[in-house]
């Protein structure tokens, strides 16, 4: 999991709320069951910091509030498999087969649920401070692998046949998402009933298994899990949540009726049309008459996707179809140029305020520098300010600076660029998407009315020439 700054939060903050949670004494046998690497368990948010900074120091490279500054891994063991000790030293091993060795990380193992699982958070910025883990595509299963062939190596259980098509939290709710508060906690009650718990307070443990603290009278208890930032009484649920009627439901005494929601409306597939597929092309490369067969038809329907789509933007007429995909081509790479220049000058001004920040700093120490006539011990004393005052004077220089900006100045420059950068991308995917749209149905077009023929002519008299 991606750990982000999130808003309202500063980097320091962000990276301390997530150390301290995982670090909670009371889940880690006050900090017993605790390891780190290049880092120390004390002060491991603080140095995260300090490698974050250094990382910008280095490269110039800031982000906003959506800069990944850690990732964070969770493991878990069945209950009574494995003890604390052991578990948090095989955390500590798949962290360190999984970033390599590159990123400081630590490994809290917590035993505070029935099975134990390891928080394992690592810093994004590698040990030299000079790039950033990236996340990549299929990270999860690459994960997986690590940690299976660890558990087996070391005699432990792994999920058998892992269903790897993850759902989003969203589509994992099901019905429940975008529901209140109020409304999920019913939707979770309903599932706790269906285990028929045998007394209202087995009810209440089943509540608190699926995440949700009770407090209050326990005739009239009040609820909170999840994101909920207040409790939420029973009695005002609605009909049928009361804490009476629900003991009326375990007794046996009522019928629990769970509340009717509104079933969605399926999303109707988009048609998308593709590229026709050269038959003849394929079966020189060896594709069989199978291929051939399948080919064809996927073919023909993909000639009736290319006609719709004419009809339904009235582009019926060779000439508006060529018009058009010329037009958004045009469109998108001028988008596409607007969007990488912003983002180049952006680039720009990064190291630049980077530079300017260093070289203000910086100044006094090489004024002195100056006056002591550049002596070789001040300059041992005050090697790293020196060298980044003169980094700062040649950077400068290569730009032809005269007079330096202030860091408001830049500051102002790139909000401007961002939003109108964020403003663009919107166009920009648009754009894109008409565009991959007109051309594919235009290729098409071309193939059906033989306007390609002769090149492929050329292309297939090469074989029989050679032969």
């Amino acid at each position: 999991m991606s750990l982000h700054t999130g808003k309202g939060r500063s980097v320091g903050t962000a990276i301390r709320d997530i150390i301290d949670y995982v670090e909670n004494p009371e889940k880690t046998n006050q900090g017993q069951l605790i390891s780190c690497y290049q880092c120390s368990a004390r002060i491991a948010d603080k140095e995260f910091l300090l490698s974050k900074k250094l990382y910008i120091q280095k490269t110039g490279r800031m982000r906003g509030a959506d800069d990944v500054i850690a990732y964070q891994l969770r493991q878990s063991f069945p209950p009574g498999e494995i003890t604390p000790e052991e578990a948090n030293r095989l955390g500590r091993e798949l962290a360190m087969r999984f970033t390599k060795g590159r990123n400081a990380f630590i490994v809290c193992t917590h035993i505070d649920k029935a099975h134990v699982h390891n928080h394992i958070v690592f810093s994004a910025v590698t040990l030299n401070c000079d790039r950033k883990f990236r996340d990549f595509r299929g990270s999860g299963r690459a994960l997986a692998r690590i940690n299976d062939t660890l558990c087996i190596e070391n005699g432990y259980s792994v999920v058998e046949a892992p269903k790897h098509n993850g759902k989003s939290y969203n589509k994992w709710l099901g019905d429940r998402a975008g529901l209140s508060h109020r409304e999920r906690l019913c939707c979770v009650i309903d599932e706790a009933l269906k285990q028929k718990p045998e007394s209202f307070s087995a009810l209440l443990e089943l509540l608190r298994k699926a995440g949700y603290e009770i407090k209050g009278d326990p005739a009239n208890p009040s609820l909170r899990g999840g994101e909920q930032k207040r409790f939420v009484r029973m009695d005002t649920l609605g009909p049928g949540y009361s804490a009476a009627e629900l003991k009326a439901v375990i007794a046996g005494e009522q019928q629990h009726n769970p509340k009717k929601r509104k079933a969605k409306t399926p999303k109707q597939p988009q048609r998308k049309n593709q590229l026709l597929i050269d038959i003849q092309e394929k079966l020189a490369q060896g594709n069989g008459a199978g291929y051939a067969n399948w080919a064809k038809r996927f073919n023909l329907k993909q000639m009736a996707q290319t006609v719709a789509y004419l009809q339904d933007h009235d582009l019926m007429d060779y000439a508006a179809l060529s018009q058009r995909a010329d037009a958004a081509s045009v469109k998108y790479h001028d988008l596409a140029d607007r969007i990488k220049t912003a983002e180049t000058r952006m680039a720009e001004i990064a190291v630049l305020r980077t530079q300017i920040i260093n070289y203000a700093k910086t100044r006094d120490t090489y004024v002195a520098y100056r006056k002591v006539g550049y002596s070789k011990k001040f300059k041992a004393e005050h090697e790293a300010d020196i060298l980044l005052h003169q980094a700062a004077k040649r950077h400068f220089d290569s730009l032809g600076l005269k007079k330096l900006p202030t860091v408001k100045v830049l500051n102002a420059e790139y909000a401007k660029l961002l939003a109108d950068k964020k403003a663009a991308y919107g166009d920009y995917r648009q754009a894109r998407e008409e565009w991959k749209e007109l051309l594919t149905a235009k290729s098409n077009i071309d193939r059906i009315l033989g306007m390609d023929a002769p090149d492929k002519t050329v292309q297939r008299e090469r074989p029989s020439e050679q032969r």
